[in-house]
Order: structure tokens, then sequence, then C-alpha cells
């Protein structure tokens, strides 16, 4: 057994394809990922944001696919586009919030669509196609609201919530024979256009009373980071594991 190196942190020769990458999380996700030498595959809804995203990016080879992975027909064009990747990370998703009196069943349907469906679909489709190749890594961005839930968050919450257990099944699946590994960060408050949107319905009062953890507000990179190292060979013993990105706030307000 070697001794680990700076070389088991880098994405060299992978090719990884990151939802959600035209904004936000995605955005700074895939921008990591180009940094340590991936090739990265950008899918988003907006053609002209993910072209200033891909413009963003270091290296060449990248590509941008639009597509809304809510729809299936424009799901199966995006796996078919992709081709074969090393790694898939989950960062589209929608933190619409609306107090519970409030809810109906179209708003729940529609939270989980974005949070729950549509990447479990996509991933189902590119494992199918057999397009996420052996050593490979499935990253879901979930949310610290999973655990603790906020105000005016309970469908959303429960929507990032379903996709912890549901990664834990897969790892259970895909790894003895493909060895790949999938796994769920718990993302706390980030500086991104979300959250403003969020302030703007009236959850800034909500989030003030959570969103100081011990190490300061975070930022889009420090999620990308922990994204790239999931996708990389240094956390090739990693799998059905949740990583809290979040600052320490889960250690004050106990998430389990």
């Amino acid at each position: 057994m070697t001794v680990a190196s700076l070389e088991a942190f880098s994405l060299a020769g992978k090719r990884i394809l990151v939802t959600g990458a035209s904004s936000g999380l995605g955005q700074a996700v895939a921008i990591g990922a180009a940094a340590a030498g991936a090739v990265v595959i950008l899918t988003g809804r907006d053609t002209e944001r993910l072209q200033a995203t891909q413009a963003q990016l270091a290296g060449s080879g990248h590509l941008s696919i639009a597509a809304d992975i809510t729809d299936p027909e424009q799901r199966d064009a995006l796996v078919s586009q992709a081709g074969v990747i090393d790694g898939l990370v989950h960062s589209a998703g929608t933190a619409a919030v609306r107090l519970f009196r409030q809810i109906d069943q179209d708003f729940i349907d529609r939270d989980f669509e974005i949070n729950f469906d549509a990447p479990l679909l996509l991933t189902q489709r590119l494992l199918a196609k057999k397009q996420i190749a052996h050593g490979g890594s499935i990253v879901f961005v979930g949310s610290i609201a999973a655990h603790i839930g906020t105000k005016a968050s309970s469908i959303y919450s429960a929507s990032k919530a379903a996709l912890r257990p549901a990664g834990r099944a897969l790892a259970l699946e895909v790894g003895p024979k493909q060895q790949i590994r999938v796994n769920y960060m718990a993302v706390s408050y980030i500086e991104t256009p979300m959250l403003a949107r969020l302030a703007e319905q009236g959850m800034g009062g909500s989030m003030e009373t959570v969103a100081n953890p011990p190490l300061g507000k975070g930022l889009p990179e420090d999620v990308a980071n922990s994204a790239v190292f999931l996708l990389s060979p240094a956390s090739r013993w990693i799998t059905r594991a949740t990583l809290f990105v979040d600052g320490g706030l889960s250690c004050q307000i106990s998430a389990q």
C-alpha cells in the first residue's frame, strides 16, 4: 500500500457530469472539477448560462447539454449525448418554500419531481446504459434541512431527505461488482442566487437563526471542494456516507 499523494485528489482523465451547472452550487462544482483536471459535461435548462459557465472552466473538451431532466425525452437525450462518465454530481434542484398549511398536491409533486424523481431516474438510465464507468462516483447534493427542518421547508426537507436512503440502497447494488460509490452531501446555507430567492420568499428571518455556524457562512467553492473529493480516487473507500458541509452548524443543533 503506497502513501497517499496529491494525485489521489486529481480528476485528470475523468469525465464528470454535473446537473444544475448553469448557476449556484452546480456551477461551482463544474468549475472545481475542471480545475482538478476533469472533462466536464454541464447540463441545465438555460443554454446561455451553461455556455457562460463553460467559458469559466479550465482545460478543454468540456460539453454543454441543455436539458430539463424532469422531462423524460430530454433526460434520455442527455444520456445519449453524455457518453461514458466517471462521476455524476446531482446539483439541480429547487428550494421552493411554503408554510405547511399552504401546501397542496401540486406543490408536493413538483418539489419531489425536481429534487428526487429526476436525479434518480437520470442515474437509473445512465446505469442501464452502462455509462457510469467501473470505479465511478455518484454524489447527491442534499441539504441539512433534510436533518433539521426549517420553517416552511417541510416538503423541500422531505424531498432532499429521500435522496439519502435511496443513495445508500443504490450503493449496495452498484458497489460490489462495479465499485461505484454513492454518497450524499448535507449542505448548509450557501451564498447563492437560490439563497437570495429564499430570503425574498420570507425565509430570511428563519435562516438567520440557523445560518451562523462556527466557521461562518459557506461559499459555493466549499461545496465544490467537497464534491471533488468525493469524485476523486482519494475517496475510493467511502460509500453510503453523508458528508456534512455546514461549517459545524449541525454540531450546534443536533442533526441526527
